[in-house]
Formats: C-alpha cells, sequence, structure tokens
C-alpha cells in the first residue's frame, strides 16, 4: 500500500513542483519543448531498442535457448516507454536510465537477485507442470461447445 501511494501521490506531486521551478527558470515554452523532445527521443529510443530486443528473442527461440535476459530487456523497456510518455522530469530521467544497456543491466541483476531471495525465503514459489516421469502431463481435450439455440425473444 506503501508503494501505491508513493506511486500515485507523492510522484505526480514532485514531478509538478519540479516542472514549475524549471518553467519559473527557463520559462513555459522552454518547459513545454522540453517534455515534447524528451517524450519523443524517449519513445523512438524504447521502439528501436525494442525492436532489437525482439530480434534476440526471436534469435534465442530460434536457437532453443530460453529467451530470459531479452524477455527481461524487453519489460523493462516497455516500462521506460510507459513512463517516458508521461510529462515529468523525474518520470523521464528514469525511463531514460532504463534504456541505457549497462544500467538496465545493473536494474535486471538486482531484480534476479531479489528473485532468487524470495524464492529462497519462501515468499515466492515457482512451479513447473510436470508428472512424476518428469513430463508434462498431457492436456485434457478441448470440448466443442455449442452455442444455444436461439430463442423468439430475439424476434
Amino acid at each position: 500500500m506503501g508503494r501505491l501511494l508513493l506511486l500515485f501521490i507523492v510522484v505526480p506531486i514532485v514531478e509538478l513542483f519540479l516542472l514549475i521551478e524549471i518553467g519559473q527558470h527557463v520559462g513555459t515554452l522552454t518547459t513545454l519543448a522540453l517534455i515534447i523532445v524528451t517524450g519523443a527521443v524517449g519513445a523512438s529510443l524504447a521502439r528501436q531498442q525494442g525492436l532489437t530486443t525482439l530480434a534476440r528473442l526471436r534469435a534465442d527461440l530460434a536457437a532453443g535457448r530460453t529467451p530470459a535476459d531479452p524477455l527481461m530487456d524487453g519489460g523493462l523497456i516497455l516500462i521506460a516507454a510507459a513512463v517516458l510518455i508521461t510529462p515529468g522530469v523525474l518520470t523521464d530521467l528514469v525511463g531514460f536510465l532504463f534504456l541505457i544497456p549497462v544500467c538496465r543491466q545493473l536494474i535486471k541483476r538486482s531484480l534476479r537477485d531479489r528473485f532468487d531471495r524470495a524464492v529462497r525465503q519462501g515468499t515466492v514459489g515457482v512451479r513447473f507442470n510436470v508428472d512424476d516421469t518428469g513430463s508434462r502431463p498431457a492436456r485434457p481435450p478441448i470440448k466443442n461447445v455449442t452455442p444455444p439455440p436461439s430463442s423468439n425473444r430475439d424476434q
């Protein structure tokens, strides 16, 4: 609950304060231009990196490798794009950090460490859908369900 409070109340207040302060120092039009330019540049970078990550994902899948790294990159790039299109200085900074590959590697390492720690502590469980023989159980057949006949009330 505290994180949601931070996300939806504190961050917008800080963003508004920063935008007002910047506007007072450099002017309203310059501040608006800054918001528009960072959004456009951020969206372009996110698109470019997203396409590169998609190519890596496809290459991993084609080679039979688990695409964990490209999936994490894709998620972080998606978050970066989302915060870059929102007006604000603080969110733009976070978004651009997520687009810098070195910073993204550090963030991914931190997320992996937190996930590993949560699994060891038992706060997160990982379950695989396999039976005692080590193979996946067969999926139940899909039933062919036909819709009920239309009634007279449609007329």
